[in-house]
């Protein structure tokens, strides 16, 4: 079994010490790196497993953080905060890049060749790190519909694959109308997989702690979606020995 090593990073956004989770794969040679981001509570086991599983595969990965090491249970407290943050691209880019140079600084990541992934808030940020032009091998997104300034899609670099919910309140189908309008506009290389019968946040295991309306995990949605994440990575960012 490939073995896999982890550990907490601290570092500075948004007027916050943020705590990131770092998973490295097993080896001493440098590999390609993802950034992982959660969803709107913040950083929790669930993406911290999946920064280890892709380490598993072979990447370096970094889940990183949104509210400075904590974890927003209450769906109000999380909503103030990021209501705002969703409407203001320049700090989600803010929180994106300064994960992102802590990834592309880990000396076993090859900065050249790094993608974003992230589920709600998390990919609303992923997507802004595409539309200001970083150098991304690729963008994979769950409930993250969201759309930017006008024309900065263009920007994107890479192939962007989204998943979200037929059921979704939060993503509707005007939401993803509008997205994929965006996304033809500029010219991208896009995908949106539509996982039919789920809600908002499928992917996200129950939680121990009152879910918002229109939330609802959907276990086989589950896998596929991070089967096609994985798929994703594994044609922009193949893991070569």
């Amino acid at each position: 079994m490939t073995t896999v090593t982890t550990r907490t990073v601290a570092y500075p956004a948004d007027n916050l010490t943020m705590i990131g989770h770092l998973a490295l794969p097993a080896g001493t040679g440098r590999r390609p790196a993802v950034l992982i981001g959660p969803e709107g509570m913040g950083l929790s086991d669930v993406e911290r497993r999946r920064a280890e599983a892709l380490a598993g595969l072979g990447y370096v990965a970094l889940a990183f953080d949104l509210h400075g090491g904590r974890y927003l249970e209450d769906p109000e407290e999380m909503l103030a905060r990021c209501m705002p943050l969703l409407a203001d691209p320049d700090r989600m880019r803010e929180i994106g890049h300064a994960a992102l140079d802590v990834l592309r600084a880990e000396p076993r990541a090859d900065p050249d060749r790094t993608a974003a992934i992230g589920y709600g808030t998390g990919g609303a940020v992923a997507l802004e790190l595409g539309r200001d032009g970083v150098d991304l091998r690729a963008i994979g997104t769950v409930n993250a519909l969201t759309t930017g300034r006008p024309g900065e899609a263009a920007r994107i670099r890479c192939p962007v694959w989204a998943g979200v919910g037929s059921e979704d309140p939060i993503m509707p189908p005007a939401q993803r109308e509008a997205f994929t309008a965006e996304m033809r506009a500029a010219g991208v290389d896009w995908r949106l997989v539509v996982y039919g019968g789920a809600l908002h946040a499928f992917h996200h295991p129950p939680v121990d702690h009152a879910a918002p309306p229109g939330v609802g995990y959907h276990p086989r949605h589950a896998q596929r979606a991070w089967r096609d994440i994985v798929a994703l990575l594994a044609e922009c960012l193949p893991v070569t020995d």
